[in-house]
C-alpha cells in the first residue's frame, strides 16, 4: 500500500508527502521509481504483519510545506474564492464526461 497517511495495515510504505502524492513527486520519474521500488522491496523483505517502512525521500528541503499545505486561513478571501471557482470548473468538466 502506498499512502501518505499512516494506518494500521499489514504492509505499509509511508511517504511524508502531501495528500495525493503518495506515488512520488509529480513529473519526477526518479522519485516515482524510488517509491515503487521501496514498496516492492518492503513486500519482499517483510516477515510479519504489521510492517511499516518509511520512505527516505523528502518533499522539500525543510518541513515548512506541512504548515502551509491546504491552510486556507493564510489566504485572502479573493484567493479562496478563486480556488473554489477553479475547483468547481474541474468538477463541471468531470460531470460532462
Amino acid at each position: 500500500v502506498l499512502a501518505t497517511r499512516r494506518r494500521l495495515l499489514k504492509f505499509f510504505w509511508w511517504s511524508n508527502f502531501p495528500l495525493g502524492h503518495s506515488a512520488g513527486k509529480p513529473f519526477d520519474e526518479a522519485s516515482q521509481r524510488a517509491t515503487l521500488s521501496g514498496a516492492l522491496q518492503l513486500f519482499e523483505a517483510a516477515v510479519q504483519a504489521p510492517t511499516t517502512a518509511v520512505s527516505p525521500q523528502r518533499w522539500a528541503e525543510d518541513d515548512a510545506w506541512q504548515t502551509d499545505f491546504m491552510d486556507v486561513s493564510r489566504l485572502s478571501a479573493d484567493a479562496v474564492e478563486k480556488l473554489k471557482q477553479e475547483h468547481e470548473n474541474v468538477r463541471a468538466m468531470k460531470d460532462v464526461r
